[in-house]
């Protein structure tokens, strides 16, 4: 409370036990309608001593009454009259401090924020920022100040510039177009926007090309949880490597139209890192071509002990793909080959396969209600038992209702010899 006040002022209103009081009368003049008058309004819940104060402005019987009407045009003119104030909004900026009206406020901010959009020039930003999702999270990274914001919005202008890239690192990336090799890190204020509009990019691409579009189920939760990896997976969509020498994508016979980039050990399994599939990807061969996909390494290492040079063309997801294997599956897609997928008959192995069909357009590989029903009734030994949620598999409705009802997990290398048939020469 300001101590310049009239001391009559203090008197009247001022003081500790009229703190709430005073307020409860600031918050009527903040919640007015923007170039209203407050001309009348009534307020509970008094003291007494509140009560008395407002009726010795109003001129009212003392008599107590938790409420009270209040003509604020008698409160002016009491306080003018008396000298004190002009008004009795004055008054309490007397006390208090100034009085900042709510919906001048968020017109201000309004403005101000629409001065942020109108500052940007790239357009998938400026499509991120026209959705509320979008202008949410800007608001939230800039902590609802919009000329950080502005700020935060050409970082990510001059990154989205250099995108797409042809394999340069994340953290070079950074240092040469923000001057921090960090700047770019997860969680970082401008790799989340970047990677917001850049996932609208892949959504644009991916629905000229017709990708396969299957309605979500619970088998995305596996991707959800692992935010980093698929952060990664977008920023490998987008030419930048991060991590780009982690789990390299293992294959087995994979054919390339350039001969003299082909696998240095024919017939042997070998691993491409993300690095060298961004910056030199391979012209795959496989158009209209049968290309399998286990979710193992050891079904690549049987295949291979098995048929060597003369193995079908074999990728292993090791598990769900991260960003190595989603990238060379992505260039086999594109490519045209026709891909098929196996993996463990268990509640992972599911989502994994609702993945690679969904994303990249796979089909089923000897992986459905019908062949979990055949490896249960051909399986020896005790069996291992199902555990976790399950999981509706998208290429075939009956798979988990079988499974269920055994409540048996089937390991894919138990299967690998009926895999291997498929996989030997012709």
């Amino acid at each position: 409370m300001s101590s310049s006040a009239d001391s009559r002022l203090q008197r009247l209103l001022g003081g500790d036990h009229f703190a709430v009081l005073r307020k409860r009368l600031r918050r009527r003049f903040e919640r007015a309608p923007l170039d209203a008058v407050v001309d009348s309004f009534r307020i509970g819940k008094l003291t007494r001593e509140e009560h008395a104060a407002l009726a010795s402005l109003l001129g009212r019987p003392l008599r107590y009454a938790n409420s009270l009407q209040v003509d604020v045009r008698l409160v002016d003119a009491a306080f003018r009259n008396a000298g004190i104030a002009t008004s009795l909004r004055d008054a309490l900026v007397q006390l208090d401090g100034p009085i900042t009206n709510l919906a001048t406020t968020r017109l201000t901010l309004q403005a101000l924020w629409s001065g942020v959009l109108s500052a940007c020039a790239n357009r998938e930003l400026i499509e991120l920022l026209q959705a509320p999702a979008g202008i949410g999270l800007l608001k939230r990274l800039s902590r609802q100040s919009p000329p950080a914001a502005l700020q935060l919005c050409h970082r990510v202008e001059a990154v989205l510039q250099r995108l797409p890239a042809s394999g340069i690192t994340r953290s070079q990336l950074a240092a040469e177009v923000l001057g921090d090799a960090h700047a770019l890190d997860s969680g970082q204020p401008t790799a989340t926007l970047v990677l917001a509009a850049w996932r609208q990019v892949i959504a644009r691409i991916d629905a000229n090309h017709d990708c396969v579009d299957i309605e979500p189920t619970e088998g995305s939760e596996m991707e959800r949880d692992n935010g980093a990896e698929r952060d990664r997976d977008v920023w490998a969509k987008a030419g930048v490597l991060v991590n780009e020498l982690a789990r390299p994508a293992l294959f087995l016979n994979l054919p390339k139209r350039d001969a003299q980039r082909r696998d240095p050990s024919p017939g042997e399994p070998f691993y491409a890192s993300l690095r060298s599939l961004l910056r030199s990807p391979p012209q795959w061969d496989v158009a209209n071509r049968k290309v399998y996909v286990c979710e193992n390494p050891n079904m690549v290492a049987i295949a291979a002990d098995r048929w060597g040079l003369d193995c079908a063309p074999l990728v292993c997801t090791d598990g769900m793909p991260a960003a190595a294997q989603r990238c060379l599956l992505s260039q086999l897609a594109k490519g045209r080959a026709q891909l098929c997928y196996h993996g463990d008959f268990d509640w992972p192995g599911i989502r994994i396969g609702n993945h690679v069909m969904r994303e990249h357009g796979a089909q089923s590989w000897r992986f459905g209600a019908a062949d979990y029903e055949a490896a249960i009734d051909g399986a020896t030994g005790l069996g291992q038992t199902l555990t976790g949620t399950a999981v509706r598999a998208l290429w075939d409705e009956e798979l988990m209702v079988a499974m269920q009802r055994h409540r048996l997990s089937i390991a894919e290398e138990a299967l690998a010899g009926l895999l291997l048939e498929d996989l030997k020469p012709p």
